[in-house]
């Protein structure tokens, strides 16, 4: 299924003024009807949920379809099992208070090197509790044996780890850095068998989608207002779970035990307009086939850059993560110029800065533990430079990165 590139960035009005937006995994931009429903219910709802009187009553419906849209795109059974928030780290900080609890001294908690946000707070938790930090390494891919950057999250890597004392694991469906598709299900079904072999008293996953959502489909903070959005588990929020909420309120099975205070209701019903756009991208009209449909769009995007990035190895081009295409790579791309003719990061983005009209970035993006040990070093502050690209990005997109590029790299 063919997107018609046109019609989708039509809906994206940022698109219109020629800037290319190529640092997309750092927030994407925002449908047209998202910005008008987010408008619409500050201008018309905009009071306090759960009374009788009709503006009470029009928004509270308005912002339970939030939370149905969320279920809808994460597959959920229940809007029961979704929470909102300002974004990706302030849940994760919720959950891992919520769970603190639950978490006895010297447990251990498998986190990785990637996102701080699914990092910091499991390092903050067990401080406070005594449990114990493993980290699960990125590890060279064998297929690339001349290049020692080509790393990603490996399960032989990870049960090894796994002990009778392992509570919870924490990693990322995508890396930010690395643009590589990790194997959730598998990764979850075999830890969760070696740890019942072992005698585990307890093992749960929390597993960061920040840097996933907006490539594939989830089994969604996309295109809509930079809002965070979490699913839990009905059986976790029963029986892991304590609540943040205010004491009398009765919150036993529900997601507002991670919403104190609540979230902003406006983003809330904005994001109600993301399942319509993913919806309208097809003439299925399913979501199944819009996903299908931006996953091989993005491929179109992903060839011709990583084709380019290997064709300079010898230049001291190094691509950061797969080098390949295909299914287990979204395009995000990372990279960097080693050798005697080595350029700091910084300095490659300069010259796409200097054009004035293109968008991408250096750095290390929350994954600083990931940059800090590659080996051979680089300099952690400069990272990698990082080009992420979307559905909305096109071919001739591309073609122009590549031209500043050859540039840069003459």
């Amino acid at each position: 299924m063919t997107l018609d590139i046109k019609f989708v960035r039509s809906v994206f009005p940022a698109l219109a003024s020629g800037f290319l937006f190529g640092d997309n995994a750092g927030g994407s931009q925002c449908v047209a009807d998202v910005v008008d429903r987010i408008s619409d219910y500050l201008l018309n709802t905009n009071v306090q949920l759960g009374a009788d009187y009709p503006v009470s009553v029009a928004s509270t419906a308005r912002v339970a379809s939030g939370s149905e849209a969320a279920r809808e795109l994460f597959n959920a059974e229940s809007v029961d099992e979704i929470a909102y928030g300002s974004s990706s780290t302030m849940l994760v900080e919720n959950l891992a208070r919520a769970i603190e609890a639950d978490i006895h001294p010297g447990e251990e908690i498998i986190i990785t090197g990637e996102h701080e946000s699914n990092a910091g707070p499991w390092k903050r938790l067990a401080a406070r509790k005594g449990a114990i930090i493993r980290l699960w390494p990125e590890t060279r891919l064998a297929q690339y044996p001349e290049n020692p950057y080509a790393v990603g999250l490996q399960l032989d890597a990870l049960l090894p780890l796994i002990s009778a004392k392992t509570r919870l694991v924490a990693f990322t469906a995508c890396s930010n850095i690395l643009g590589s598709v990790v194997p959730v299900q598998d990764i979850v079904r075999a830890a969760r068998e070696r740890a019942r072999d072992l005698g585990a008293r307890k093992i749960e996953f929390c597993v960061d989608c920040v840097a996933y959502a907006p490539h594939r489909q989830i089994d969604g903070q996309v295109y809509g207002p930079h809002a965070s959005v979490l699913y839990a588990r009905a059986s976790s929020l029963q029986n892991s779970l304590t609540s943040l909420a205010h004491h009398f309120l009765k919150v036993d099975n529900k997601p507002y035990k991670l919403q104190p205070g609540g979230p902003g209701y406006e983003l809330v019903y904005g994001c109600t307009a993301v399942p319509d756009y993913l919806r309208s991208l097809t003439p299925a009209g399913t979501l199944e086939a819009a996903w299908a449909a931006v996953a091989e769009h993005e491929q179109t995007l992903l060839e011709p850059l990583l084709g380019y990035l290997r064709g300079k190895r010898e230049r001291g081009v190094r691509i950061v993560g797969e080098e390949g295409a295909g299914a287990g790579r979204v395009p995000t791309v990372s990279f960097v110029v080693v050798g005697d003719r080595a350029l700091r990061s910084p300095g490659v983005v300069k010259a796409f800065d200097a054009k004035g009209d293109v968008g991408i970035r250096y750095g290390h993006f929350y994954a600083y533990t990931l940059v800090d040990q590659l080996d051979p070093k680089i300099n952690v502050d400069d990272g990698v430079v990082r080009i992420s690209l979307v559905h909305y990005n096109t071919v001739d997109e591309v073609k122009r990165i590549i031209d500043i590029l050859e540039e840069v790299l003459a």
